[in-house]
């Protein structure tokens, strides 16, 4: 099964997330079809049938065929991850900062996180997940953001030109179209990190402040001089 997870380049490391979903899937369900695992993981049956069969040649015990459906066999488990009790509070405190702080969409996936960790750890350790007394209340002031964060995310790792409209401190109205390169959390703001090209230099924006963000099919190239280490290194200096 470890042979399976190693992972080189992007392609393969979806791969080896889509491997431990399709585990995940199967412990949690009865009987479930190729179709269902297509669908909900966004690939083809065929993918599902080619990873089915590799995990089974591997030694998870799945039974099943195409076209009635797969299950898996009681008593499999993953290797437990190995965190100590520091860790663990270090993870349940990041996730339920982001869940408070950030958008719905990355709310959801830390708590995903937080539940496919829960399944691989050893017992002692997952009690001790669930009593970890480090909160992240959701009741707290935070200016409100009209954009889609999740979309802004995507642009940034697909390297996609956007376009905004945008209010600066003295409610003076400008059109923007930026290369995104990060997001940053001022608590209770969130900043994007970008390359202007209005201003042809490095600029942050509010995310509050936002409008009407629209993501091109532009993608813009890595150019020395316009990148996100060399934002940092501005932003230092």
């Amino acid at each position: 099964m470890l042979r399976l997870l190693e992972t080189e380049g992007s392609e393969a490391l979806r791969r080896a997330d889509r491997l431990f979903e399709i585990i995940q899937i199967l412990r949690r369900s009865k009987l479930t079809r190729a179709r269902d695992l297509a669908e909900r993981l966004e690939v083809s049956e065929r993918t599902i049938y080619r990873d089915i069969r590799d995990l089974m040649a591997s030694g998870v015990p799945i039974d099943g065929e195409a076209g009635v459906g797969y299950l898996m066999r009681e008593g499999f488990d993953l290797p437990p991850l190995m965190f100590n009790e520091q860790e663990i509070e270090a993870l349940v405190l990041g996730a339920r900062i982001v869940a408070a702080w950030s958008d719905p969409k990355l709310a959801e996936a830390a708590r995903d996180v937080i539940a496919k960790v829960e399944t691989v750890i050893p017992e002692r350790l997952r009690k001790h997940m669930a009593e970890t007394a480090l909160l992240a209340p959701e009741d707290h002031f935070t200016h409100p953001i009209s954009i889609d964060p999740s979309a802004l995310r995507g642009a940034i790792r697909t390297r996609n030109r956007v376009r905004f409209a945008y209010s600066d401190g003295a409610d003076r109205q400008t059109e923007r179209e930026v290369r995104p390169l990060a997001l940053a959390f001022y608590g209770p703001v969130w900043l994007l990190a970008s390359w202007c090209e209005l201003r042809q230099d490095f600029r942050s924006f509010r995310l509050d402040r936002m409008k009407s963000l629209a993501v091109l099919e532009d993608r813009f190239p890595l150019e020395r001089g316009r990148m996100l280490q060399d934002y940092l290194k501005q932003d230092a200096s």
